[in-house]
């Protein structure tokens, strides 16, 4: 599966950012999603995760609260709605699916086999 996420951009503390991951070249229902982001010079960091049907979903406690993971398998599409933000989750956002249909939401980044290139979200103070 081939993996493109959208909604960079740029916003200021409190502000809203959604992003967008498209899916093609599988069947997208068959997939468990995530996301996950990098912060200049850190590690890469889970942030959310959904299974494939939507069903169950998972949020590092940092976002929790303030962000929402959602999928329209209809249109191959997660999304992460990003509410409340602050200018420590400026980071770069990545999207990844692992193929498989179970009530498994999936938070280490080992668990995905896909991996989209990744969007810069930045927030200011």
């Amino acid at each position: 599966v081939q993996l493109q996420a959208s909604g960079e951009g740029l916003a200021q503390a409190g502000g809203s950012l959604r992003l967008s991951c498209a899916a093609s070249g599988d069947t997208f229902s068959s997939h468990r999603m995530g996301w996950f982001r990098q912060a200049l010079g850190r590690e890469r960091e889970f942030v959310a995760c959904i299974n494939w049907s939507g069903r169950m979903t998972g949020y590092a406690d940092s976002v929790k609260g303030r962000f929402t993971i959602s999928r329209e398998n209809a249109k191959n599409t997660v999304y992460l709605q990003m509410n409340n933000l602050k200018p420590e989750d400026t980071a770069v956002y990545s999207c990844a699916a692992y193929r498989m249909r179970d009530s498994v939401c999936a938070t280490n980044a080992q668990e995905y086999d896909y991996w989209g290139p990744g969007t810069q979200v930045t927030v200011s103070a």
